[in-house]
């Protein structure tokens, strides 16, 4: 079975990646798990969906910015 979702570009970095926004917990940025003063920072600059990689980098940017430690 070859299911197709969609690309789309990431809002932060312009990476193509596969929306499976009918799939969640299959998509890749599932695998971020942010809290919701960092989904709140983030949704603040961007509106559109991430690649993972731009969602850790703004999340460590956050916890950053509010001296909260890994």
């Amino acid at each position: 079975m070859n299911t197709k979702h969609e690309i789309i570009s990431c809002d932060r970095c312009g990476t193509g990646i596969e929306c499976k926004a009918n799939s969640y917990t299959k998509c890749q940025c599932s695998v971020v798990q942010l809290s919701l003063n960092e989904v709140q920072y983030i949704s603040e600059n961007y509106e559109g969906c991430m690649c993972a990689k731009c969602l850790l980098e703004l999340q460590g940017e956050y916890r950053e910015a509010m001296g909260i430690s890994a």
